[in-house]
């Protein structure tokens, strides 16, 4: 089994990277595994830590469209470049925390995708050197207000809720170009999206390279690599999971967004 790199918390509220081992307890490391951090003496138990989302990145930055299918499920012509938005870090949310439905959309859409996580700076690479720039993969959801998504002719809105990027569990160094990736809602065992991340338009070290053009990527950022055909509505009370192989798998449950009254301040 492939190494899995976590991010955990723990109950006096300290946040620590680490090594996971088949046992589920964790190898503290002294520093981000792509800042050369080292394994450290200190081994937290399975019952002494909360699984959080894997890195904290500066960025997330996502790709439309690439996957044929997908485009056409859409209604577009394939990109003839990468499709490029930002989704903000406030979106990330750890494996089994939950997706807000926000009051103002009548349709979200669940989107499994393979993430990236960078583990060098990255500025004008070519797709050569792009490749050694990426650290590792991991499991995303760009959870998508569609309805939003259409209405405002941009994106920033109906990508942009907080919860809308559940990103996890852990991270691995390597993977399969032909690996599937699954997604499945509820307890349906079909899967409602099936593809081989070969699959893709553009291939991880292309879109690093292209993106790097663009705007400077750093340790730890997140670059979501695209859905393929299959997206579909999810409401509340749903559970979506995302299979990718050689990784795991992401699940998380749909509730509806709750907002606290602000009290006045007298």
């Amino acid at each position: 089994m492939a190494q899995r790199y976590v991010r955990v918390q723990t109950p006096d509220g300290k946040i620590f990277y680490g090594l996971l081992q088949i046992d589920r307890r964790v190898q503290v490391l002294d520093a981000p595994p792509w800042m050369k951090g080292q394994p450290t003496d200190r081994v937290l138990d399975a019952d002494h830590y909360q699984i959080l989302a894997p890195c904290a990145p500066s960025k997330i930055v996502a790709v439309g469209k690439n996957y044929a299918n997908h485009a056409a499920e859409m209604g577009t012509p394939v990109p003839q470049e990468p499709l490029l938005f930002l989704k903000p870090p406030t979106t990330v949310i750890a494996m089994d925390a939950e997706i807000c439905y926000p009051s103002q959309s009548e349709r979200v859409d669940y989107e499994g995708e393979l993430a990236l996580v960078m583990g060098d700076r990255c500025s004008h690479c070519t797709p050569e050197d792009a490749h050694s720039k990426i650290w590792g993969y991991t499991i995303a959801n760009d959870v998508t207000a569609r309805d939003l998504q259409k209405k405002d002719g941009q994106w920033t809105r109906a990508k942009g809720f907080d919860t809308f990027c559940p990103l996890g569990p852990w991270v691995v160094r390597e993977i399969n170009p032909g690996a599937r990736l699954q997604t499945f809602v509820n307890d349906d065992r079909h899967p409602v999206q099936s593809a081989a991340i070969s699959e893709m338009v553009f291939p991880p070290d292309v879109l690093v390279s292209y993106i790097s053009q663009v705007m400077t990527l750093l340790p730890g950022d997140v670059i979501l690599t695209g859905t393929p055909e299959g997206i579909g509505a999810i409401g509340v009370g749903d559970r979506v999971r995302i299979e990718i192989e050689g990784i795991g798998y992401l699940e998380n449950s749909v509730v509806a967004r709750v907002v606290a009254p602000v009290e006045s301040q007298v």
